[in-house]
């Protein structure tokens, strides 16, 4: 059985009250990143050791006593009531791809659980309270389809909040898709923008250097941020994640990779075991340890550690139930999340994390 690759991870900054040099942060997060890569291969390491750097602890353990909750760590628990407090597959904002009901899933039993971190309880999703806080503000959410995934779920979280529904549109009337590279949803009635720039590296990629191998078709330049990079400075809350997935196959559940016939469709059920997400990847101590220096520096900059909980969620892709049209014969979708579904936890780890840092725009009035 081949396991699956850590899920992408996601980190976020919140802007102060004044200006905040959010573009000077990303660069700088990109560059230390860079030589972490390098410090990586000349010293060792432990590789839980960015759970501890990033504010968590390992897998299974719970924080001493007194120490702020670790929401990192925990298990999934049943929780019948949950699917009520939760939107359905008809809000609007939906890719038809992550409708795995409207797409013939027969099971619903992802929906209902709840992730419970141990010995501390995540503060209960209020989706008022959050449209409230973000007032007159704008959240960005940049990276890859998962980052898409996530932003679909607060946008469909926060709208079922919402008194009137007319006054939620899509800004320039596109279709949710994902072909589409940007995405602004617009809360009239708060003033507020939930968006999403398609931006899969982060960084900037252009064509490759000159005498390049036939095989090289584009350049990463690490020392640059995407092109659309200066339409994120005005974000109060901006959502970064990207993952290690454009020069390593995405795996499955078993039987494979996903190009290989691999399946994911089998699993009903999270995992129990917090063996089963195997070790901490070595990649998310290296941005433990970026967004550690850059905090030392007076940014607010925060690691979303999603990765342990999302692992134990392989019953919660949409596999073989795809977009409609989509041919038979093809590949199981094992990457992306059914919605509702896991990246809705996601959102809640979000928001308890804005609740712990005071987050409110209606104070840079």
């Amino acid at each position: 059985m081949e396991k699956p690759p850590p899920p992408p991870l996601f980190f976020f900054f919140f802007k102060r009250s004044e200006t905040s040099p959010c573009i000077l942060t990303l660069f700088l997060l990109l560059l230390f990143s860079f030589f972490l890569i390098l410090l990586h291969w000349l010293t060792p390491f432990q590789p839980l050791l960015f759970l501890r750097v990033a504010g968590g602890s390992a897998y299974g353990e719970r924080p001493p006593s007194g120490a702020a909750c670790d929401y990192s760590s925990g298990r999934w628990v049943w929780d019948g009531t949950r699917q009520d407090e939760c939107y359905s597959e008809d809000c609007p904002f939906l890719d038809p791809g992550f409708r795995c009901r409207h797409n013939g899933r027969p099971d619903s039993g992802y929906l209902y659980w709840r992730w419970q971190p141990h010995g501390c309880d995540l503060p209960k999703f209020n989706a008022s309270e959050l449209l409230e806080r973000s007032r007159n503000g704008k959240i960005i959410f940049v990276g890859d389809s998962i980052g898409r995934n996530q932003w679909e779920s607060l946008v469909c979280l926060l709208a079922k909040a919402a008194v009137n529904q007319s006054s939620i549109y899509e800004k320039y009337g596109s279709p949710i898709t994902k072909h589409k590279g940007f995405l602004s949803i617009v809360f009239r009635d708060h003033n507020l923008t939930v968006e999403y720039y398609r931006a899969p590296f982060l960084a900037a990629v252009g064509r490759p250097p000159p005498a390049s191998p036939s095989q090289v078709r584009s350049a990463i330049h690490l020392d640059a941020l995407n092109w659309q990079s200066k339409r994120w400075v005005d974000a109060d809350v901006l959502v970064l994640n990207t993952g290690h997935w454009w020069n390593q196959k995405k795996t499955t559940g078993s039987n494979g990779t996903w190009d290989e016939g691999g399946t994911c469709s089998a699993y009903t059920e999270p995992e129990r075991s917090s063996s089963a997400s195997g070790p901490e990847p070595w990649n998310n101590w290296i941005i433990g340890e970026a967004v550690e220096w850059m905090k030392s520096g007076g940014k607010k900059a925060h690691v979303l550690n999603i990765t342990h909980l999302t692992e134990l969620r392989r019953d919660g892709h949409p596999s073989k139930h795809r977009e409609p049209g989509t041919p038979a014969n093809s590949p199981e979708d094992c990457s992306h999340w059914c919605l509702p579904g896991v990246p809705d936890t996601w959102n809640h780890l979000l928001y308890a994390h804005l609740l712990s840092m005071n987050y409110d725009t209606r104070k840079n009035v």
